[in-house]
């Protein structure tokens, strides 16, 4: 495999949507989760930072980072600084191996409209917003007591660097509004671009080998932190996703019977097109309709392996005071804080890649061009963020069960229920019925 300029750029290109899309999981869930418990709760919510408390993800950056940072004095510091790490490492890699939309060719030649010119503008504006605030918020939380100088600039750079970014886009909308077309540089026209960073034929494979190694994170941070509430939190995680690892991966065999293949772009095109069912409904061939059982269980097991209610055992407040995390502080505290949302990301990317058909759009076949790439890069998020939204519903209105519950769930439950699956699957097949 060849590795020219194109090719490096293009991967470029794909690392940074995939890097954008993942590291801003957790801003906008921070909001989307305080504004849906505020409604579930009938109370206001953020409302003071930003209209309808938009900006509040920032004043919480701007906290974890301006925050004074606690180690505890019997805590084993090598560890314990790692731990983050290496709970946040495998969220962020995990989706790697995801595609994000359809392929498409790129053209020979860049054409201005006024989608792409209001796109440059909005981005220039925001860009400008943004850095002014995050000024604001580092001079106002720089002045609190802890604050370091460190973290001071940190702050400043940001927001600098937001700010300079904004005439540079309005000089690009300006320019490329007056020339209308740019011939595509460095030899990108003519390329084929399939929105997926590592297309292995593993894929799915890779997903499950990288999700397991969160756990470590979590079990080094309990054990690291010499508190037993922590190591408390950090054996109930490591029990709690082995077991469930089992269901979660057992439920996705049928799929990847029915794909005959581990590679997930080839499980997206398998479910593209429709099925006729009882020769009357058209409905999309996506494996959530024969598959159902599989899919209830990799839903239900989603929960538990992102440590969320009704399984956030691992960090049960009322019982031991934050779990794993109790003795973390500042920007290792929101780094944990992150790996969480992140992965509930990554695991709903997988769900709706696996059971509802990726980026497929339902009865319509997506064009191999720019167009068919938007439509179904929308699609595509439309169907993660469901998802997304139904964790957050899920946390609010389901109570915590009981631990030995919990384990019955996983063992009792929906490991029968995953092998069930694989059964129908098997039975299904030989008949063509998928």
């Amino acid at each position: 495999m060849s590795f020219d300029t194109p090719d490096i750029l293009l991967n470029l290109i794909k690392i940074g949507i995939v890097l954008g899309l993942i590291l801003n999981v957790t801003p906008i869930m921070v909001w989307v989760e305080r504004r849906g418990s505020a409604l579930i709760q009938d109370r206001p919510g953020p409302n003071r930072i930003g209209p309808l408390g938009l900006i509040q993800a920032m004043a919480d950056a701007a906290k974890f980072i301006l925050k004074e940072d606690l180690v505890p004095a019997q805590a084993h510091k090598v560890l314990y600084n790692l731990a983050p790490m290496f709970g946040l490492i495998p969220a962020v890699t995990t989706c790697a191996a995801i595609p994000f939309a359809r392929g498409f060719t790129i053209p020979d030649a860049f054409t201005y409209n006024g989608v792409i010119g209001a796109l440059l503008v909005a981005g220039a504006v925001a860009n400008f917003l943004f850095g002014v605030i995050a000024l604001r918020v580092t001079a106002h939380f720089g002045a609190k007591p802890g604050a370091t100088r460190f973290n001071q600039w940190i702050g400043k750079i940001v927001g600098v660097a937001l700010i300079a970014t904004a005439p540079v886009l309005f000089g690009l909308f300006a320019w490329f509004r007056s020339v209308g077309s740019v011939a595509m540089p460095l030899g990108l026209g003519g390329r084929y671009f399939e929105p997926i960073i590592a297309d292995v034929s593993i894929g799915i494979l890779l997903i499950f080998a990288l999700s397991s190694l969160g756990v470590y994170g979590l079990a080094t941070a309990g054990w690291a932190s010499a508190n037993k509430f922590s190591m408390i939190g950090a054996v109930r995680a490591s029990a709690q996703m082995i077991s469930y690892e089992l269901a979660l991966t057992l439920s996705a065999v049928g799929v990847l019977m029915s794909a005959g293949t581990l590679q997930l772009t080839e499980v997206v095109y398998r479910q593209s097109g429709t099925f006729v069912l009882f020769d009357m409904i058209p409905l999309p061939a996506w494996n959530v309709f024969p598959m159902f059982v599989g899919f209830i269980v990799f839903w239900v097991a989603s929960f538990a392996e992102t440590n969320r209610l009704p399984f956030d055992f691992a960090e049960a407040e009322a019982e031991i005071v934050a779990g794993y995390h109790t003795e973390y502080s500042s920007m290792k505290f929101a780094l944990f804080f992150m790996a969480e949302y992140m992965a509930m990301g990554t695991i709903s990317a997988l769900m709706a890649t696996l059971f509802l058909g990726g980026w497929d759009v339902p009865y319509w076949n997506e064009p191999a061009t720019f167009v068919g790439f938007l439509a179904s890069f929308g699609a595509f998020l439309a169907k993660t963020t469901f998802f997304l939204m139904v964790f957050v519903w899920v946390r609010w209105t389901v109570p915590r069960l009981k631990y030995d519950l919990l384990m019955k769930l996983g063992w009792k439950v929906f490991l029968p229920l995953a092998l069930l699956n694989m059964v129908i699957v098997a039975i299904l097949i030989p008949l063509g019925w998928i």
